[in-house]
C-alpha cells in the first residue's frame, strides 16, 4: 500500500466503475470564484419542519453530516442559521461568507458526487445558546490506487435561535494521509 499526502488540491482519480463515487475536493480557485458569484439565492426553507428535527446540537450535526454523505444540498442548507454572515472554508479554500455563496460552493462539490465523511473524536464546548464542536472528519475514497482515507480537522460553530439550533460556521481545515495527533493538556484540577 502507497501513502500519499493529500494536499489542499488533492483530486481522487477518476471513479473505477459507475457504482464508486468519490468526492472531488475543488481547487481553492474554483471555490472562490464560486463563492464570489453567489448565482443561487438562498432558498426559504420551512422552519416548522426544520425546527422539529434540529431540536439539539447534535441533532443539527447529525442532519449536517448526514446531508454530506448523501450530496443532499436541500438537506445540508437547512441546517444553517438565517444569517447573513453565515461562514464556510472548506480545506484549503478561501471564506466563503453567506447562504448563496455556501450553496454554491457545496453544489460544486456535490457535482462528483456525495462525501463519505464521518465525524469522529468530538471535543465540545456549550453554554445556553452557543456550541463550539471541533472533530475529526473521517473522508474514506475508492480510487484506482485503492481505499485512502483523507483526516480533516474541522470546527463546527452552532447558535441557538427561535427556530432551534442552526450552524453559522463550518471551518475545514486540509487534509492529511495520517490521523491526526493530539496534543492534550492535563487536568489541573484533581477531584
Amino acid at each position: 500500500a502507497t501513502t500519499r499526502a493529500f494536499s489542499s488540491t488533492w483530486r481522487p482519480p477518476a471513479r473505477a466503475s459507475a457504482r464508486i463515487a468519490a468526492p472531488s475536493i475543488a481547487c481553492p480557485q474554483e471555490l472562490a470564484r464560486l463563492a464570489a458569484i453567489d448565482p443561487i439565492p438562498a432558498m426559504p426553507r420551512p422552519k416548522a419542519q426544520t425546527a422539529a428535527l434540529m431540536a439539539s446540537v447534535d441533532d443539527v450535526e447529525t442532519q449536517f453530516y448526514e446531508a454530506l454523505q448523501r450530496g443532499d444540498i436541500e438537506r445540508l442548507m437547512a441546517v444553517w442559521s438565517d444569517d447573513d454572515e453565515v461562514v464556510c472554508v472548506h480545506p484549503g479554500g478561501p471564506r466563503v461568507v453567506g447562504h448563496g455563496a455556501i450553496r454554491a460552493t457545496f453544489a460544486a462539490i456535490f457535482a462528483n458526487g456525495p462525501i463519505p465523511v464521518r465525524p469522529e473524536k468530538l471535543k465540545r464546548v456549550e453554554s445556553a445558546g452557543c456550541a463550539v464542536h471541533n472533530l475529526l472528519e473521517r473522508v474514506d475514497v475508492t480510487t484506482a490506487e485503492g481505499s485512502q482515507t483523507a483526516w480533516v480537522i474541522a470546527t463546527n460553530v452552532y447558535f441557538k435561535s427561535a427556530q432551534g439550533w442552526r450552524l453559522v460556521a463550518h471551518h475545514a481545515s486540509p487534509g492529511t494521509s495520517r490521523e491526526v495527533s493530539e496534543i492534550v493538556e492535563a487536568p489541573s484540577t484533581l477531584h
